[in-house]
C-alpha cells in the first residue's frame, strides 16, 4: 500500500443552519466567496496542492452539489450520498471509506478558507505527514491570528507536534482549520452511522498519535452571513495591497 496522499474527503453534507438565511435556498458549500461558490474554493486549492481525486459527500439540497460538480476533472469526483441520514464528519468519513481507498487521505471541510502564505499549506500537510508516527495530522491556527475566530481553542501542541485538547475552561492557541489528514487505520473498529470525528482523535491522542501543523497564512472563520462579508472585505483588501 502507498502512503501518499492523492486522495482528499470534502465534507459537504452539513445543514448550514448558522449560515441561513442563505442556506435557505442553497447548500453551505454553494454559497458564494468573493463570486466563487466556497466549494469551488476548497476544490481548486486541493487542486493546486496535487490532490487528483475528492469524495465529496451530499445531503443538504445534494442535487445542487452535484449539478456544480459535473464534468470537473481537477480534481476528479466521487459523490457519496448521504441523502437518507446525515451521519456527522466521522460517519460521513465511515460510509465513504469504499471510496477513499487504502492509502492515507485527505479530510476538508467545505467552509475552510484562507489565504495561502508562502507556497499550498495543503501541499505543506502532505509532505510532513509521516504514516509510521501518525494516524491524524491536523492543519491549525493560530487563534490570535485568525479572521472572525473569537473561541478559545482547540489543541496545544507539543514541541515535536503532538496534540493535546484544551482543558474545560482554559485556552489554547491553536484552533483546527477544518482539513487534516488520516490513516485508515485511525477508523479501525469505528461504529457506523452518526457521531463525529472528535471521537477517534481522542483515541488517537492518547495513543500519541494525533499530531498538528500550523498553517501558513491568514485563516478565517467563515461560519455566518456576517463572517463572508468579512472575509470577502479583508481578501479584497489584501488583494489590492
Amino acid at each position: 500500500m502507498t502512503n501518499r496522499v492523492t486522495t482528499a474527503m470534502v465534507l459537504a453534507a452539513g445543514l448550514g443552519t448558522r449560515m441561513r438565511p442563505l442556506t435557505d435556498t442553497m447548500p453551505k458549500p454553494l454559497v458564494p466567496l468573493c463570486g466563487k461558490p466556497l466549494l469551488d474554493h476548497v476544490l481548486d486549492r486541493l487542486a493546486a496542492g496535487g490532490i487528483t481525486r475528492a469524495v465529496v459527500n451530499v445531503h443538504h439540497f445534494a442535487e445542487q452539489i452535484e449539478a456544480r460538480l459535473a464534468g470537473r476533472t481537477r480534481p476528479a469526483i466521487a459523490i457519496s450520498d448521504e441523502r437518507g441520514v446525515l451521519l456527522d464528519t466521522g460517519g460521513g468519513v465511515v460510509k465513504a471509506l469504499p471510496l477513499l481507498g487504502e492509502a492515507p487521505f485527505l479530510i476538508h471541510n467545505s467552509d475552510s478558507v484562507w489565504v495561502e502564505g508562502i507556497g499550498s499549506n495543503i501541499a505543506r500537510l502532505v509532505a510532513a505527514f509521516d504514516a509510521d508516527r501518525m494516524d491524524s495530522l491536523l492543519l491549525l491556527a493560530r487563534g490570535a491570528e485568525s479572521l472572525g475566530y473569537d473561541g478559545h481553542g482547540d489543541f496545544l501542541m507539543a514541541p515535536d507536534g503532538t496534540l493535546t485538547r484544551r482543558g474545560e475552561g482554559g485556552e489554547a492557541p491553536f484552533a483546527f482549520t477544518g482539513v487534516s489528514i488520516a490513516h485508515p487505520r485511525l477508523f479501525e473498529d469505528a461504529s457506523q452511522g452518526r457521531f463525529s470525528l472528535n471521537v477517534l482523535w481522542d483515541r488517537a491522542i492518547a495513543e500519541g498519535r494525533l499530531f498538528g501543523l500550523c498553517l501558513d497564512g491568514v485563516w478565517m472563520h467563515v461560519g455566518t452571513p456576517q463572517s463572508v462579508e468579512d472575509a470577502e472585505s479583508w481578501m479584497r483588501r489584501a488583494a489590492s495591497a
